[in-house]
């Protein structure tokens, strides 16, 4: 292993933003909580089931929006229309109800501002210090945005997000195809790329891609998760990666 803390023959590492990059985790799942709550005690009345922080990790984190959608009303067993990617935000539709998420998502993203993961951003400057490549691989279509208004955009030699995602007809986590098009991009095999994750969809698509390493970032304590998705290490911050914790 090498004082990054990873396999000798890795090359490339590959991000993903929320939870891992930047604080904003706690905000997508209170955005959510925000919608669905307010969908089902409309749609069932004050005896509706709440939406969980179990439901978010199972269903919801680190899918692309609409995917968040359907695998979370799935649970429930409620189908909705599709409707179209333009739906107006809260139409009882996927895309609409989406849209409306990402609403309550900027809203409070403009109230609250956005934080970095300090140790995340030492890692990463430590990571292109030794020559490795890097690449931000998101499902959010507002990546862009976060990361300059951080200032990280000039850390990530390329950028995979739900804005490309959607150009290029990628699938999302948990498929591997968003990681698989970072690692591609930087030129690099993924069997020599690494992937740092928080959620468990990224777990999978890690596994499934059949990625160097993975390692499972464990903002909520979720560790056993984490490996159990495959995980090849579990970190509370990168930082421990460099201290060899």
């Amino acid at each position: 292993m090498t004082d990054l803390g990873l396999p000798d023959d890795i090359l490339a590492c590959l991000f993903d933003l929320d939870g891992v990059v930047t604080r904003t985790a706690a905000v997508h799942a209170a955005a959510w909580k925000e919608l669905f709550d307010a969908f089902l005690r409309e749609r069932d009345g004050d005896a509706f089931r709440p939406f969980t922080g179990t439901d978010y990790d199972q269903y919801v984190d680190g899918r692309p929006r609409a995917d968040g959608v359907r695998t979370f009303l799935a649970s429930r067993d409620i189908a909705l229309p599709e409707g179209a990617p333009d739906d107006p935000p809260g139409v009882r539709t996927v895309h609409g109800l989406g849209n409306r998420k990402n609403e309550l998502l900027l809203a409070r993203i403009r109230t609250d501002g956005v934080a970095a993961y300090d140790g995340t951003l030492r890692y990463i400057d430590a990571v292109r210090a030794r020559g490795l490549r890097t690449a931000i691989v998101s499902s959010s279509a507002n990546c862009r945005d976060v990361l300059r208004s951080i200032g990280a955009e000039d850390l990530f030699d390329v950028r995979i997000d739900g804005v490309v995602a959607a150009e290029r007809g990628l699938p999302g986590k948990p498929e591997p195809d968003t990681f698989l098009a970072a690692a591609r991009e930087l030129g690099v095999p993924p069997s020599r790329s690494a992937v740092f994750e928080d959620a468990l969809a990224g777990m999978d698509a890690g596994r499934a891609g059949h990625f160097g390493y993975v390692v499972g970032v464990d903002r909520v304590g979720q560790a056993d998760a984490l490996y159990a998705h495959g995980a090849d290490r579990v970190v509370t911050d990168l930082d421990e990666l460099q201290r060899g914790t």
